[in-house]
């Protein structure tokens, strides 16, 4: 743990992550906001494992490829996607046009480190490129980091949502009540991203906008990682027994030093 028990900063993807795991692949009872936040049997997932490696990319420099599949050989069973999982295993394999939300569940890093929003946008795209080459999955990426950027830099939500809606033309309009009875298992950007980023402008605290997310069904991890990381850099507080509890039994020491690392050189409080 960090000295004084100051929690540690961009975590907020990461403890969504966990949190949404368990309920991936199977809906929430009438898709309800009221469960358990954590087992036994949660984990983290690729969405954590990929975090972590966009983290030691703005750390340690280097090649963002050999990175990415530096992380996806120390943790082999995250839970990768078909195409990307064969992306990690061939070194030959170059971009594929991609606009899955792999590149939003990564980028929260970016966020942090920017020192302005055209920073912080040609930083999201830098980070999904390597596989996330398709327009929309870049769009999807520099989404989530300007959220993140914008809520750590004092924007209201208003100004968020303006920015976001005029920017990548996503529909932001609509409630968590109205999106969750259809709503399904999507894994794409357009269809991920901007639900998930309701979820934080409806949510009144950071679980309240975790819980939003996951309540929607579907890609529940990787919503609540997006959702999660926007409303942590918002200034919501991460309840302390839940912080303490996923820091200390849920993420190995190679998963913390990287976080720690990453905050020693980005977060300037």
């Amino acid at each position: 743990m960090p000295e004084n028990n100051k929690q540690l900063k961009c975590v907020g993807g990461i403890i969504g992550d966990i949190i949404g795991q368990r309920f991936e692949f199977r809906q929430i009872r009438m898709k309800s906001k009221d469960f358990q936040l954590y087992t036994v049997d949660s984990r983290f997932t690729d969405d954590t494992v990929m975090t972590c490696a966009i983290m030691d990319w703005l750390t340690n420099g280097g090649d963002l490829p050999k990175t990415l599949r530096k992380w996806g050989d120390l943790f082999p069973r995250a839970g990768y996607g078909g195409m990307f999982r064969k992306w990690l295993s061939d070194e030959s394999m170059g971009a594929y046009g991609s606009y899955g939300n792999g590149s939003g569940m990564r980028v929260s890093p970016v966020g942090w480190a920017a020192q302005s929003i055209d920073e912080c946008l040609e930083m999201a795209k830098d980070s999904a490129m390597p596989t996330h080459n398709h327009e929309e999955g870049i769009k999807g990426a520099q989404a989530i980091a300007s959220s993140i950027f914008m809520a750590r830099t004092g924007k209201t939500k208003d100004e968020i949502k303006e920015f976001i809606t005029s920017k990548f033309g996503y529909d932001l309009e609509r409630t968590v009540y109205e999106i969750r009875p259809k709503y399904r298992f999507e894994v794409s950007c357009q269809k991920s991203v901007p639900e998930s980023i309701i979820c934080f402008l409806e949510g009144t605290s950071y679980e309240d906008c975790v819980r939003n997310a996951v309540s929607l069904g579907g890609d529940t991890d990787t919503q609540a990682d997006m959702t999660g990381a926007i409303a942590e850099a918002f200034g919501y507080p991460i309840d302390s027994q839940l912080y303490d509890t996923i820091v200390a039994s849920y993420l190995p020491d190679v998963i913390f030093h990287t976080i720690y690392n990453f905050n020693r050189k980005f977060i300037k409080e």
